[in-house]
């Protein structure tokens, strides 16, 4: 990996940290209704496969600085999950880039729903409601699923403007 390509990785998990870390949106970026807006960010790998990378370390710095801080309620569990989540998504969405409807890749698009419904949606219910895991994951998972697809369409969208797609494709 050049320099340039490992810089740009260093400043993708900075900015999903500092995302996350804001004040006001930190609330919504590790509760149980969870809107994190750091994801849109997760349609990088349709444009820059280095950006996996990126990521999974801004996803483990965020939950690791937001458990330190006691910003994160689900703790360092959500280090090992969430950090999880986040690098298979990213790696599907890079592997299934070229798989469209139509001009849309929505097998990409839809791995970070999909994969944050299962694992952090599993990882609220193991916490929140032990006594009952199915209901608790069609619950959370069902509520970060509806933030995790609003962070989708609008990171389309980012990576769809010329003067972004611009940054990361001439570095590939």
């Amino acid at each position: 990996m050049t320099v340039r390509k490992l810089t740009t990785v260093a400043m993708i998990a900075a900015i999903y940290v500092v995302i996350c870390l804001l004040p006001g949106i930190s609330a919504i970026s590790f509760s149980q209704i969870q809107v994190r807006l750091a994801e849109i960010l997760t349609m990088l790998p349709l444009i820059f496969q280095p950006s996996i990378y990126g990521l999974a370390l801004g996803c483990f710095l965020a939950n690791l600085i937001g458990a330190l801080t006691g910003i994160n309620p689900l703790g360092y569990l959500d280090c090992l999950i969430g950090t999880a989540a986040t690098l298979i998504a990213a790696l599907l969405t890079y592997l299934l880039r070229d798989k469209r409807i139509g001009k849309l890749p929505v097998w990409s698009m839809l791995m970070p729903v999909i994969l944050n419904f299962l694992f952090i949606g599993l990882e609220l219910a193991y916490l929140l409601m032990p006594e009952n895991i199915l209901k608790g994951l069609l619950i959370y998972g069902s509520y970060v699923a509806l933030g995790e697809t609003i962070a989708v369409i609008f990171g389309y969208l980012l990576i769809g403007n010329p003067a972004v797609a611009g940054l990361f494709r001439d570095k590939q």
